[in-house]
């Protein structure tokens, strides 16, 4: 099994039947995840300089790590979750 990482794209107040389908979403793939990891803010680092991050569409939540056969079956994964904005695959690999 190879290692991806489902970068969670986008955030929104959720009402409770929006939490419920995370929840849901999350439990789907239990069996598949090696790890959740949520996001409570963060900074960007440049040569020009720092900034907050704020908490819109555009930022990134969180991060799961899924095991899966190749990066399709890890799309697919993917493409089941209620997410806000997009969830970007990234194959991880070992050093």
């Amino acid at each position: 099994m190879k290692r991806f990482a489902l970068l969670h794209i986008g955030f929104e107040k959720p009402a409770p039947e929006d939490m419920a389908k995370w929840g849901e979403w999350f439990a789907s793939i239990r069996d598949a995840t090696v790890e959740n990891i949520g996001f409570a803010g963060g900074r960007e680092v440049t040569r020009s300089g720092v900034d907050d991050l704020g908490w819109d569409r555009d930022c990134l939540t969180g991060l799961t790590i899924v095991e899966a056969e190749d990066i399709d079956a890890a799309q697919a994964m993917a493409e089941t979750c209620p997410f806000i904005t997009a969830i970007r695959v990234y194959e991880l690999r070992s050093h």
